[in-house]
């Protein structure tokens, strides 16, 4: 195993172990709103994201662990560059 990847699943684990933490103690929301998404990871993600059915709205909340799983992911196969978004 390379030096890059065990540096990367230390990363992984650290985050997720602080925020399994942090939702248990009560600090971290379960549910965000859409205002709440977009400050965190950008409107045109959060939107793509729900265009795409990525993520679903339910009682006018997202999921916030649907969200990091969906922002640590490669989901870049729809995305366009932006000379290519203009003609859509």
């Amino acid at each position: 195993m390379k030096l890059t990847e065990v540096i990367n699943l230390l990363n992984n684990a650290t985050a997720e172990g602080a925020g399994k933490v942090l939702s248990a103690s009560g600090m971290l929301q379960d549910q965000l709103s859409k205002s709440e998404a977009y400050k965190i990871y950008g409107r045109s993600n959060v939107d793509r994201w729900l265009s795409e059915n990525l993520v679903k709205i339910s009682n006018r909340k997202i999921n916030r662990l649907n969200l990091e799983a969906i922002a640590a992911s490669s989901n870049r196969v729809t995305y366009l560059p932006a000379n290519q978004r203009k003609n859509r």
